[in-house]
């Protein structure tokens, strides 16, 4: 999918376009950034987003690299991680509380927009990524959806592991061990996202 090349609302320019000084930000899909500006989205809402996508693209480069004959939906994977909670923009007490009534909505959402499902699922999945049907597509946007803060969240993990070492015939400790260098990679910037993430208001 294109990148962001079209007119974006003031509100939404610098969380979707700005460079921040320590993060070299890759651009969002123009389809989720378009969607973002049509849906009047949170500053803070679309910077999240960008945040997960461009993890998600550094995710899936460096599992290409290591596992060029593991299979996944790569362009399906980046456009799920820049649209994850777009549900928010229905629910957005959950921008800042807990709560997955964004999860369906968001799905929901994007359906409405004719966004076809092979993208728009992962808005109803990325929060039940231990569901027994979920793909390494899934559980790769969901891990995004926490290591962009340095989360490490071992079952997750665990799955994708598992999945990696089935589809790769890596034994389990050599799979386990790849994927810990390259999250440990991520992680190291969890700061510098965090704050750019929060230089943005909640509300426009």
């Amino acid at each position: 999918m294109a990148t962001v090349s079209i007119m974006i609302s003031p509100a939404l320019r610098g969380p979707l376009t700005d460079q921040p000084e320590l993060l070299q930000l890759r651009e969002m899909p123009v389809e989720a950034a378009r969607l973002l500006d049509v849906l009047h989205a949170p500053p803070r809402l679309a910077a999240h987003l960008r945040l997960v996508h461009d993890v998600a693209a550094t995710l899936t480069v460096a599992l290409e690299h290591r596992h060029p004959d593991l299979a996944f939906d790569r362009v399906a994977v980046l456009f799920g991680a820049a649209t994850h909670d777009i549900g928010k923009v229905v629910h957005p007490t959950e921008l800042t509380g807990p709560g997955s009534a964004h999860e369906p909505a968001g799905h929901a959402l994007l359906l409405s927009y004719d966004i076809p499902d092979r993208f728009a699922r992962f808005a109803g999945t990325h929060g039940t990524w231990h569901a027994p049907d979920r793909t390494i597509d899934d559980l790769l946007v969901s891990l995004a959806d926490a290591i962009w803060k340095g989360q490490r969240v071992a079952d997750l993990e665990d799955l994708l592991v598992d999945r990696i070492a089935a589809a790769t015939g890596q034994p389990r400790w050599q799979a386990f061990h790849g994927l810990d260098e390259i999250l440990d990679n991520v992680a190291t910037d969890a700061d510098q996202r965090l704050a750019f993430q929060a230089s943005y208001p909640v509300r426009t």
